[in-house]
């Protein structure tokens, strides 16, 4: 499919706890957003596979997944860790609400966490709690790149004009268009991820 599908991925374990996290011992890229802004599709399609099951239902992630990404030799490469969507109103009221047990100390405190990789949804327009996402990741110096999803669903001029309210209500210089069900900017992301999992 793409050139960086020389990779394979496995499902390595799901995390309620700081205790419960891998040994820190590759690079790790979180994957993080709003309920229901497409995660699960996107990491299938970057891994070219129904690694995350893709839920019709908002907020089913309660804990965090990490997958394992192995070379052509399957040798860890990598890990994605899948992190559970916030602003669902069954699951949480804020970014904050239920994050503090694992969540923030992963954020925070993780030596081998390279790249948070936030999505946002092209079609919704800019959120408070995708602003506090960012603000927080800023606050922890936590490198990051923004990544809007589903922009198959807009036209052209929806998508430019979208994609400019999102960089300047979020105080970003760059975004990334991602559509999981087209490709289109999937080699872009791997890029990204590889160049933080090779500066690691």
């Amino acid at each position: 499919m793409l050139e960086t599908m020389r990779y394979t991925t496995q499902f390595l374990l799901s995390a309620l706890a700081a205790s419960q996290f891998p040994e820190p011992t590759v690079p790790e890229i979180a994957f993080l957003g709003r309920s229901n802004v497409g995660k699960s599709s996107l990491l299938n399609a970057l891994v070219g596979e129904k690694a995350a099951k893709v839920s019709s239902t908002p907020g089913r992630t309660r804990a965090i997944n990490f997958f394992q990404i192995l070379d052509e030799k399957q040798r860890p490469k990598m890990n994605f860790a899948d992190l559970p969507g916030y602003g669902y109103a069954k699951i949480s009221k804020s970014i904050s609400a239920g994050w503090g047990e694992f969540i923030d100390p992963y954020l925070g405190n993780r030596s081998t966490l390279e790249l948070c990789v936030c999505l946002v949804d092209s079609n919704v327009p800019p959120q408070r709690s995708d602003a506090h996402l960012l603000d927080w990741l800023r606050g922890a110096d936590r490198e990051f790149v923004l990544v809007a999803t589903k922009v198959d669903r807009l036209s052209g001029n929806e998508r430019t004009r979208n994609l400019a309210a999102l960089k300047r209500e979020l105080g970003v210089e760059e975004i990334l268009a991602i559509s999981a069900k087209t490709g289109l900017g999937v080699k872009e992301l791997w890029t990204r991820i590889e160049e933080a999992g090779i500066k690691a």
